[in-house]
C-alpha cells in the first residue's frame, strides 16, 4: 500500500479544488537552504568625516580610527523632509596594510570600507569598563578624492 501525499507550496496550497479526488504523484520538496550561525558583513559607501587617528593601545597594539559618514535613503512613506539625513560610522583599522592605506585619507575622501561590526570593551581613562560598537575593517579603497586638501 501507498501513500500519496501533497505539498503545499505557494503555487499550490493544499486543500484546493486542484486535490479533490486526483491522484497526483508526490510533489518533491526543495532543498532547505543552509542554515548559518548568522551573517556580519558591513559594507560602507561614504565620506570620511576627519583625518584619521592612529593610536598606540596601552596593550601595545596599534589601530587607526575614522567615522565614515553615510547618507541615509531618500525618505520615504509620507516622509518630508529638507535635511539630509546621514549616518556617522565608526570604524577601526587593525591590520597594518589597511592601517597604511587608510591613515592617507583626508576629510571628504569618498571612501569604501568592508569588515564586521563588533563590539570592543575597554577600560576608560577612569578605570571604568567602557565598550563601543564599531566597523573592524578587512578592506579599504579610496573611490573618489576631497576636492579640497
Amino acid at each position: 500500500m501507498t501513500t500519496e501525499t501533497t505539498v503545499a507550496t505557494p503555487e499550490r496550497p493544499a486543500g484546493t479544488a486542484e486535490d479533490a479526488g486526483t491522484a497526483a504523484a508526490p510533489r518533491r520538496r526543495r532543498p532547505a537552504a543552509p542554515v548559518t550561525a548568522g551573517i556580519n558583513e558591513v559594507r560602507l559607501v561614504g565620506r570620511v568625516a576627519a583625518a584619521p587617528e592612529e593610536r598606540t593601545l596601552p596593550s601595545g597594539d596599534r589601530m587607526v580610527s575614522l567615522r565614515v559618514v553615510v547618507d541615509r535613503p531618500a525618505a520615504g512613506r509620507g516622509e518630508r523632509t529638507s535635511r539630509r539625513r546621514v549616518d556617522s560610522v565608526e570604524c577601526a583599522v587593525w591590520q597594518s596594510r589597511t592601517r597604511r592605506c587608510v591613515i592617507a585619507w583626508r576629510p571628504g575622501d569618498v571612501v569604501e570600507v568592508t569588515g564586521a561590526l563588533r563590539r570592543r570593551f575597554f577600560r576608560s581613562n577612569g578605570g571604568a569598563v567602557a565598550s563601543r560598537v564599531e566597523v573592524e575593517v578587512a578592506t579599504a579603497r579610496v573611490i573618489r578624492r576631497s576636492a579640497v586638501g
